[in-house]
């Protein structure tokens, strides 16, 4: 569920009508709901409450935006972090450190310094030499690191090539067969305290049975490891529940039923519990809006031309991903078109040869399910401004990062000696 509806005959998001904000912001701009934000967060956490007090850890880099990581701050929300920014901006938004778990399979000794000067939770270790590289870091600091490995299980998670990390071919995590092994390594190391295991196996998820299998896993990999004499006391089960996407497509299994299923699947465990969601809690909370410039007809089809692109919104062009197209103020009528943006790529593509709502020139559309890996993906190509974004809460709301003018862009470069 989200809260952008219709109100005589004009979509808004919760109380504030999207045409007075692409009258006032400008378009393209990213508008999210805080009512639909904050609704996900609850229904997660309320799935989970059954598993005890899990850490429920937003995945940063879903949606990075200072207001947005606020907002899931007031929700008891921790965060999952890949970088040094990601841990800044989470810290910036007022989660507190002892909330914050840092992934990712490139951490350099710059960011283990900063992430163990702030106090973090726990370090999600990728690899034997980063625990080696985290050792002599914590040491040279006089501090101690806590530490799970992330573990690659194995598991085909069965979702898009380029966002399944939990296969042997992927970059993430230490080999399932050679974990023992790595945590005899880490106990031997000093400056780390090794309390956990991790285990992500990718993301958009619309099937329980590879969690499952994966999570079947690390049950049995923790009772190898206390047999081994290792003290377990959390689990990161990662995140990557789907959202729907496509209406033509099933609908994802609910938090309820992913909730449900982690319980089954722990039981006995005797940890407490980690979780990354991110898409699944920022998705719907949404839309991109974005005017039409021109319908111009093509030999085979019409296309309908927006001044959102492929810079603003990647996933269309990078996963072939679909975004629901709706009408800011539909007049009931159809058409069949493929809509694309200005940026000069053939792939600066967002439907091809859709059914969707009647566009004219100068009329607004929203492309759905834009609150995750949306503006956090965006880039200045084409020396195209970054998309703005606002955030609505009721009948009020606010720009929570400005359109960046071109001038900025043009001034952030240098003119060498011999060209000033």
């Amino acid at each position: 569920m989200d809260h952008f509806e219709l109100i005589d005959g004009v979509l808004h998001a919760e109380g504030v009508s999207l045409e007075t904000i692409a009258a006032q912001v400008g378009t393209p701009v990213y508008v999210y709901s805080t009512a639909t934000i904050e609704r996900h967060a609850q229904i997660f956490r309320e799935a989970l409450a059954p598993t005890g007090d899990p850490l429920i850890a937003f995945a940063v880099k879903a949606n990075p935006n200072r207001a947005v990581l606020a907002t899931l701050a007031g929700q008891g929300y921790g965060a999952d972090v890949v970088s040094a920014g990601e841990l800044l901006r989470a810290r910036a938004a007022g989660i507190p450190a002892d909330r914050i778990v840092f992934s990712g399979v490139g951490k350099t000794a710059d960011e283990m310094r900063l992430a163990l000067n702030e106090g973090i939770f726990q370090f999600n270790v990728e690899s034997e030499p980063e625990a080696e590289m985290l050792s002599a870091v914590a040491c040279e600091l006089g501090k101690i690191a806590p530490i799970a490995f992330r573990i690659n299980p194995d598991v085909i998670a069965g979702t898009h090539a380029k966002i399944s990390t939990g296969g042997k071919e992927n970059k993430f995590g230490v080999a399932y067969d050679r974990a023992l092994d790595a945590y005899r390594l880490a106990a031997s190391l000093p400056g780390l305290r090794v309390q956990g295991v991790a285990v992500h196996i990718g993301s958009q998820l619309t099937n329980l049975d590879p969690l499952r299998a994966a999570f079947g896993k690390v049950g049995a990999l923790i009772a190898d490891l206390r047999a081994a004499g290792h003290e377990l006391q959390t689990a990161d089960l990662g995140g990557g529940l789907g959202v729907p996407y496509d209406p033509a497509v099933p609908v994802p299994p609910s938090p309820a039923a992913y909730g449900a299923m982690v319980v089954e699947a722990t039981q006995g465990w005797n940890v407490r519990l980690m979780f990354e969601p991110g898409r699944l809690i920022v998705a719907n909370a949404g839309v991109l809006l974005s005017r039409v410039i021109r319908v111009k007809q093509g030999a085979a089809n019409a296309f309908v031309i927006v001044d959102a692109a492929m810079n603003d919104l990647l996933r269309p062009s990078l996963y072939d991903a679909w975004h629901d197209i709706r009408a800011v103020r539909p007049t009931g009528e159809g058409m069949t078109a493929t809509v694309v943006g200005p940026v000069c790529e053939t792939g600066d593509t967002f439907a091809t040869n859709r059914a969707m709502p009647e566009f004219a020139a100068d009329e607004l559309m929203v492309f759905a399910t834009a609150g995750a890996y949306g503006a956090t993906m965006a880039s200045t190509y084409n020396s195209r401004a970054l998309t703005p974004e606002v955030l609505v809460k009721g009948d009020q709301w606010a720009v929570v990062r400005a359109r960046q003018p071109i001038e900025t862009l043009i001034a952030a470069d240098s003119l060498p000696d011999w060209l000033d």
